[in-house]
């Protein structure tokens, strides 16, 4: 039987925070979403490096090799970003052998009124206004 989710203690993560996305991020300042987006299809199996939050993110999900009837621990994507750039976030999260499954990508809005949904009582993100709304 799965372990539920409102028993588990879940954080949430940005994109931004897990992987290293600097040089993407600066394709979208300097020539604007339709660029970033055709960046990320062509970059799509291109795996991220690992991002400040990353070490932490692991770690944490290494909890439930301890417990590994309850995987009492989980991890959540919440994102700016767009769908296109979910595929390859997603593609190096398998690279990583991280298990994260869940996660909301929201297009350029605010992640933070996700954050009950999941349940998660951690919110990290390089995004200010995002952590301060958490």
């Amino acid at each position: 039987m799965p372990y539920p989710i409102e028993r588990k203690l879940v954080i949430a993560v940005a994109s931004s925070a897990l992987f290293a996305l600097r040089e993407s991020d600066k394709v979208f300042i300097e020539e604007g979403p339709r660029a970033y987006k055709e960046y990320q299809e062509k970059h799509l199996d291109t795996v991220l490096g690992k991002g400040v939050a990353f070490p932490f993110v692991r770690r944490f999900l290494s909890i439930n090799h301890r417990y590994n009837k309850e995987q009492p621990v989980e991890v959540v994507l919440l994102s700016r970003n767009s769908a296109v750039t979910g595929k390859r976030v997603f593609r190096s999260i398998q690279h990583h052998k991280l298990d994260i499954t869940r996660a909301a990508f929201m297009e350029g809005k605010s992640p933070y009124e996700y954050i009950p949904a999941f349940n998660a009582s951690l919110f990290l993100s390089a995004n200010e206004g995002d952590v301060v709304k958490a």
